[in-house]
């Protein structure tokens, strides 16, 4: 239902009539859950409650339990509990309706006079802490996989996209691996990299990240920035639109948004697969097949059958290939780790040396000039640690 709220109510968000003619719906239809698409607070989830003998869950709170039902991985059970406590510390009210009595205790179990709000609120602080210092250690394993993946001499393509448009479908078509793709809200939660050699030849390493929604709840983009990281360590992005749904646009600004907020600069490559194009009709895709000619970044396709992911493949290729420029490098002799790494990449194109030092034109992409610095980097490090 739609309910039009030209002012919300602090104590029932509703006013009482609306209230008293939803009550009666609910009654009669014997529904035992209600969710609201918007932000509710504490005290209103609690009075309608009460009023409507249901139970009533607002759009984070609906999305929280969606994310529970779907963590599988360590790292994301943890996520989405500590998400489930910063949100439920906030809404200890509705537990709880005999917050005016106080209860005595000894010194060290929350002192006399301590309200159950309040031992709650500090048992639930207490697990926070535990859980954002296992996730803090998990972080650190991440970081470590990220370094070693840094050696590897493939780019990194992210897949990103609004919630349901089809990432893990394509993923599983390109990987052959089995990543859980259903038609369904937040099918992926934990993210999944393989390494994948395209249709192209092209080697890369390919990375499956969570669906983006709109109006997504802050403690869930706190929760989850560390999975979304993947993304920052990305040579390509593809974003994946469901293109047959009615509120694409929408979805594809809300999707822009988070990443900008990611902080993915506009500068970052990437080019747009418009799937599910087998869903629609043919004046629909005929227009769109037009508007994805006349663009080198977009492209129109299915994940499903395999329509038009040729094109996208040759694009990814192209736009990894296109990735380099050669630069000159100066060495000195007892450099000689830098020079091998070099080699082992297979950028180098020309050397020459002297008596005091070696001269390399090497072509390379960005990750690897950045690779080849961070190692430049500790070596000088190193060096000074043993002088």
């Amino acid at each position: 239902m739609v309910v039009r709220l030209p002012k919300a109510q602090p104590g029932m968000l509703f006013g009482s009539g609306k209230v008293a003619e939803l009550g009666e719906v609910i009654r009669q239809a014997g529904i035992e859950l209600v969710l609201i698409d918007g932000p509710v607070t504490p005290v209103q989830q609690r009075n309608l409650e009460r009023d409507w003998k249901v139970k009533l869950l607002d759009r984070t709170g609906l999305i929280l339990e969606i994310f529970a039902d779907r963590a599988r991985t360590r790292e994301g059970v943890l996520q989405v509990e500590l998400a489930a406590l910063s949100y439920q510390r906030t809404r200890l009210v509705r537990a709880w309706t005999h917050l005016e009595r106080q209860r005595g205790g000894l010194g060290f179990v929350g002192g006399p006079g301590e309200t159950q709000i309040e031992a709650d609120r500090r048992a639930i602080d207490t697990q926070m802490v535990r859980l954002r210092r296992q996730l803090s250690k998990v972080v650190k394993t991440r970081e470590l996989h990220r370094a070693a993946r840094r050696k590897v001499p493939f780019p990194v393509v992210a897949l990103v996209g609004y919630t349901n448009a089809g990432k893990s479908t394509l993923f599983n078509r390109l990987t052959g691996a089995e990543v859980l793709a259903k038609d369904m809200l937040f099918a992926t939660l934990d993210p999944t990299m393989r390494a994948v050699t395209l249709p192209t030849g092209k080697q890369v390493i390919l990375s499956d990240t969570v669906g983006f929604i709109s109006d997504l709840p802050t403690q869930l983009v706190a929760a989850f920035r560390a999975t979304l990281e993947e993304v920052l360590e990305a040579d390509l992005i593809v974003h994946v639109r469901d293109i047959a749904h009615a509120e694409t646009e929408e979805q594809a600004r809300d999707v822009a948004a988070i990443l900008s907020d990611l902080g993915v600069d506009e500068t970052r490559p990437q080019i747009e697969l418009w799937n599910k194009a087998d869903l629609l009709d043919a004046a629909p895709h005929a227009g769109l097949s037009a508007r994805a000619e006349e663009s080198d970044t977009i492209f129109l396709g299915s994940a499903v059958s395999g329509q038009g992911l040729e094109a996208l493949f040759d694009a990814i290729t192209l736009r990894l290939d296109d990735l380099r420029h050669e630069d000159d490098i100066v060495l000195a002799h007892d450099e000689g780790r830098a020079r091998a790494w070099l080699y082992e990449q297979g950028v180098v194109v020309a050397e020459d040396s002297d008596t005091q030092e070696t001269r390399l034109r090497v072509r390379w992409s960005d990750r690897q000039k950045r690779l080849f610095r961070d190692l430049a980097q500790g070596e000088s490090r190193g060096d000074g640690e043993e002088n």
